[in-house]
């Protein structure tokens, strides 16, 4: 396995202590394991990878990384400047295309859009990595995304759920880890544009068509935040039991 080339930028220490943070509470990352990441354009995704590459040159676990993305032929979405960035860096990169838009018309019942796009690219994702001989599947999802999904799942749903930032997917073949769990999306976002990341714009076009539950709950947040500048570190604290639920052996 060859290390990260000089091209990759280098994350600040504020977001590679609470990756490392969070990859060692959780026990994300192991030796010799073969992790595939997500990419899909945005901030956060890619941000990731550059902090993934680092953590492969100076962490003290070896571990191989590819990155996959999935193009769910949406109108406006173009990933192409993507491969020769994944090229640029020499991480092994998968791409997939299905036309994910057109299939939720066709089949999408009692479901968001985003919420159908999520499973179906989860589900190539999990092929891929069986394929490939992936065992983990890294997810760019932050603590933004993470507290909004509380909210959702308690006024919406009527449970006390979140995204889990480690566990096993249902055929169990497959870690799922949020490396980013302790991460904030303006933080993602400050390195994105300092490090000059090749971000592909709206990179879901279709989830800005109309405001969504998520951008609601996003807004609310950001209001409360205002008011209370601890905000994130308590719903941080409330969701911890939530984050470890199931936690993969």
């Amino acid at each position: 396995m060859s290390g990260p080339r000089n091209k990759t930028p280098k994350p600040p220490k504020s977001l590679l202590r609470l990756v490392g943070r969070a990859v060692v509470e959780y026990g994300m990352i192991r030796d010799g394991d073969r992790i595939l990441l997500g990419v899909s354009g945005g901030k956060d995704s890619l941000s990731l990878l550059a902090i993934l590459r680092h953590l492969q040159a100076y962490a003290p676990v070896r571990f191989e990384l590819g990155v996959v993305t999935v193009d769910p032929e949406v109108p406006g979405f173009d990933p192409a400047p993507l491969k020769a960035y994944y090229t640029d860096l020499g991480v092994p990169w998968l791409y997939e295309r299905q036309p994910i838009m057109k299939q939720a018309e066709e089949h999408m019942d009692g479901d968001s859009f985003c919420a159908y796009c999520a499973r179906m690219k989860r589900g190539i994702m999990y092929r891929l990595c069986r394929r490939e001989g992936y065992g983990v599947l890294a997810l760019g999802q932050h603590l933004d995304d993470l507290a909004e999904s509380l909210l959702m799942s308690i006024f919406h749903g009527g449970q006390l759920r979140t995204m889990k930032a480690h566990y096993r997917n249902d055929a169990g073949d497959i870690r799922i880890i949020r490396p980013l769990a302790y991460c904030r999306e303006r933080q993602t976002a400050a390195f994105a544009e300092a490090a000059g990341l090749p971000v592909v714009p709206d990179s879901c076009p279709a989830c800005f068509t109309k405001p969504t539950r998520r951008e609601h709950m996003k807004a609310l947040l950001a209001r409360e935040e205002a008011e209370h500048p601890h905000l994130f570190a308590n719903v941080l604290h409330a969701i911890r039991p939530l984050l470890t639920e199931g936690e993969p052996p």
